[in-house]
């Protein structure tokens, strides 16, 4: 039996790769390679270059080996984006996804794991947020998702099939080992243009609203190192293959930081007191969320290993300085 992980060349989807080889699982990755990195499929998992809208296809992957569980990361990530590009938004995250599970169905593939967003909940008026929270997304990227968690709900009271969807906060981080991190080039992530700029990648970062109701005017969010957010993985698989129902839990480690801190750590992991520019508020941000991580805790047992800011922020620099050199030596 193994694994398909849809995205699996892409930034989160990597490190659930190398989790579950280094929980001695099989693992085939679907990826079209859009945004994601062939390099960043280990030699032991099989990479399959091709898109999960392509039935015949997934169904192939599912039948030659006997896939029993998906974990699907494969979709379009930038709020902003998803606001110029609606249409694109739907068709990644929701009709793609839409396909998908209608393969996993066909095939009888009873156990599914997606990847999905706190931008869900949209602005919510209390936090920590926790999963029963009013669902308001506030951008295309937060609808779509909705509506793929939707279909998963449905799906599952109509056949053979149980998923658990896991609500991201804002994913920051690298592999401690090195072996994978986050990797495209013009990636929005805070912690990740941060060290570009401290890096020199960068002439200057800009700050996206400095007038929201928190301490110091800047948005506060919730960040999860990618390796404990892999770990919540391995544990929902484990849940679903021990015969659990479907479930919905938020990713997240129960405090926020501002984007000012978050500035702050990185230029303490550089020494570098890099340039940095206020600017106006971008569409789709709200101005705090932070997870009640209360339920995956209790429920999955699962036990955070990295939830330090700067460590987080050392692994992320460390990262981007081994990128820039690979860049710069070819």
């Amino acid at each position: 039996m193994s694994v398909l992980v849809t995205g699996g060349a892409g930034y989160i989807g990597s490190h659930m790769v190398l989790a579950l080889l280094d929980a001695g699982e099989d693992v085939i990755v679907l990826d079209n390679l859009s945004t994601g990195h062939r390099w960043a499929v280990p030699e032991k998992a099989e990479l399959v270059v091709g898109d999960i809208s392509d039935q015949d296809l997934v169904r192939a992957i599912i039948w030659k080996h006997s896939i029993n569980a998906i974990i699907h990361f494969a979709g379009s990530i930038v709020v902003p984006e998803s606001i110029e590009d609606p249409l694109g938004y739907y068709q990644n995250n929701t009709v793609n996804s839409r396909a998908l599970i209608e393969a996993a169905v066909a095939t009888g593939v009873k156990n599914f794991i997606f990847s999905s967003t706190a931008a869900v909940y949209g602005m919510p008026e209390n936090n920590p947020v926790r999963e029963d929270a009013p669902l308001a997304p506030i951008s295309p990227y937060g609808s779509s998702k909705l509506m793929t968690e939707m279909m998963l709900k449905d799906t599952a009271f109509a056949h053979d099939f149980e998923y658990v969807a896991l609500r991201y906060f804002n994913v920051a981080g690298a592999d401690p080992q090195g072996r994978s991190g986050q990797s495209t080039p013009a990636a929005t992530h805070l912690i990740k243009v941060a060290s570009q700029t401290a890096l020199g990648e960068r002439t200057h970062m800009d700050v996206y609203g400095t007038d929201y109701p928190t301490e110091d005017g800047t948005c506060i969010r919730d960040y999860i190192h990618v390796s404990d957010l892999a770990k919540a993985h391995l544990l929902a698989l484990k849940y679903l293959r021990d015969g659990g129902k479907s479930e919905i839990f938020n990713c997240g480690y129960g405090r926020g930081f501002s984007v000012l801190e978050v500035i702050d750590a990185v230029k303490r992991a550089s020494g570098v007191d890099f340039k940095v520019n206020l600017a106006d508020r971008r569409a789709g941000d709200p101005a705090a969320l932070i997870a009640c991580a209360d339920k995956i805790r209790e429920t999955l047992g699962w036990v955070p290993d990295h939830a330090d800011l700067d460590e987080i922020t050392s692994i992320a620099l460390a990262w981007e300085d081994r990128l820039t050199v690979l860049r710069k030596t070819g």
